[in-house]
């Protein structure tokens, strides 16, 4: 008997809501990752002038966090045909959020936006791990409507670069000197962080079928797992990752060789891509030559705690489109890489099963297997 058994009831995704620098809705933001069209610009709204980098992802309109969030909600909400306020529409919330002072305040205005508009009952549990925060909770989100707990659950989950977070990851030399995300490629020299808010409807199938709601794609497997090998640098045979991955696999019922794309983590930092593509030939093996890999952050930037639930949208709408996301600033192969990279444009392909993985400080991996519609 394995560990990590198939859901015997089927959590699927039955809408999508996304903000992002590449603008309001899935659209632009599929628009913008498919093609390689970074949306990195200088620093305006805080002072950055005494900064080694001056650059990330912002959105094009600026708005209270909060604000955004519920945008974005409203967006999946719409899409997954729930009607405002219906008796049945009230989902729980899982909320990703980066830990500061107003935490409770955005968290706390959520719950009344959802509740107001969407009949949600408040926000169930907020998420404040790291990068990968927003994986967590869709994967909680997805064992609680696979044991029935729900019949669906809602997640969000926001991030604004803020002046305190950016001249933490300057000081730390952990953004990229050149002002470009280069995943995987000779010459990067780091990450560069983004603004974005996500939502996403994780319903059981059954029920996604009982109302006609559109089933987007299916949550076919979820794996976490921890290293602790430094508080900030990752294990560096990527022995997390390849934990993570094994454990989605294994609950999807899947062998390595069924999955046709990755989008990985690629902060664009040495140790981290060195690492996660040290998992992927672990898991992959021969399969690794023929498995395209990119990272959509080289566009849209390090969202931090919302990463990883941008980072789905982008997985689900990627294989809805038949185009696989370009592994943009690329310069070079490095040879400790040896990875199948998509460049030079998007790649058409429909592969039945896509992971999108995400890693943190402290050593959390995560990866959520999706499965196309």
């Amino acid at each position: 008997m394995t560990r990590h058994a198939p859901p015997a009831v089927r959590p699927v995704v039955t809408g999508v809501g996304v903000l992002s620098a590449a603008g309001d809705g899935p659209a632009a933001l599929t628009e913008a990752v498919v093609h390689g069209k970074a949306a990195f610009a200088a620093v305006t709204r805080f002072d950055v002038s005494a900064r080694r980098t001056v650059r990330a992802a912002l959105l094009p309109e600026p708005r209270p966090l909060a604000d955004a969030v519920l945008a974005a909600v409203g967006q999946a909400c719409r899409r997954a045909d729930l009607a405002p306020g219906a008796p049945d529409a009230g989902p729980p919330v899982l909320l990703a959020l980066h830990s500061d002072l107003r935490t409770r305040e955005t968290v706390a205005a959520v719950a009344a936006g959802t509740a107001a508009a969407w009949g949600a009952p408040g926000v169930t549990r907020a998420y404040t791990g790291a990068c990968v925060a927003a994986a967590s909770a869709v994967a909680d989100a997805a064992a609680l409507v696979a044991a029935g707990r729900h019949p669906r659950v809602l997640v969000a989950a926001g991030h604004l670069v803020e002046p305190g977070v950016f001249a933490a990851f300057d000081a730390g030399r952990a953004l990229a000197r050149d002002g470009e995300l280069r995943p995987f490629s000779a010459g990067r020299s780091g990450t560069l962080l983004g603004d974005a808010a996500a939502a996403v409807l994780v319903e059981a199938e059954p029920e996604a079928e009982r109302r006609g709601a559109p089933v987007l794609a299916r949550l076919a497997g979820w794996g976490r797992a921890g290293d602790a090998h430094h508080v900030c640098r990752p294990e560096p045979e990527g022995d997390g990752v390849a934990r993570a991955v094994g454990a989605a696999l294994e609950r999807a019922g899947i062998t390595p060789d069924e999955v046709g794309y990755v989008n990985a983590n690629g902060t664009g930092s040495t140790l981290s891509d060195h690492a996660e593509a040290k998992a992927l030939h672990r898991v992959f093996g021969a399969h690794t030559a023929h498995l395209p890999v990119s990272s959509s952050k080289a566009v849209h930037g390090h969202a931090l705690e919302a990463s990883a639930l941008l980072e789905l949208v982008v997985t689900i709408e990627a294989l809805a489109e038949g185009l696989l996301p370009v592994n943009a600033g690329w310069l070079g192969p490095d040879p400790e890489i040896g990875l199948d990279l998509v460049l030079d444009g998007p790649r058409a392909a429909r592969p039945r099963y896509a992971l999108t993985l995400n890693s943190a400080f402290g050593g959390a991996n995560t990866a959520l297997l999706v499965a196309a519609r």
